[in-house]
């Protein structure tokens, strides 16, 4: 814990110094895998490992979730194929919330979701 402390310190230091972003990637706990209910698989703040130094460190925290991965049926995984969701759960000039994403599976990518399209008027 104390070397990711140093590190997540470092990094902060250096962006600051150079006037840059720096992204940096962790790895979660496995809390999001145990949660129940309308939480199953929907990853927090918390749940970063080593999650103090990198909380406090970082000025923004998105966490990419993908339900169908924890599914519990086909149908539910079919139903939620391809849907994704990008977390802002920590920004610091800025406000938290939730990005609406597509998935595709084929490229390991991820899209703006299109809002869903009216249907077009018949032409009389």
């Amino acid at each position: 814990q104390l070397e990711i402390s140093e590190i997540s310190g470092g990094l902060k230091g250096l962006a600051k110094e150079l006037k840059i972003p720096i992204i940096v990637v962790a790895q979660l706990n496995r809390n999001p895998e145990i949660r129940t209910g309308s939480g199953k698989g929907v990853p927090r703040l918390a749940d970063l490992r080593e999650s103090g130094s990198i909380e406090q460190d970082a000025d923004l925290v998105g966490l990419l979730v993908r339900e169908e991965y924890y599914a519990d049926s086909d149908e539910e995984r079919t139903e939620l194929e391809g849907k994704a969701e990008l977390i802002i759960a920590k920004q610091r000039n800025g406000p938290i919330g939730q990005v609406k994403l597509t998935f595709l599976k084929d490229f390991t990518r991820f899209e703006d979701r299109a809002e869903e399209a009216a249907e077009p008027e018949e032409a009389f």
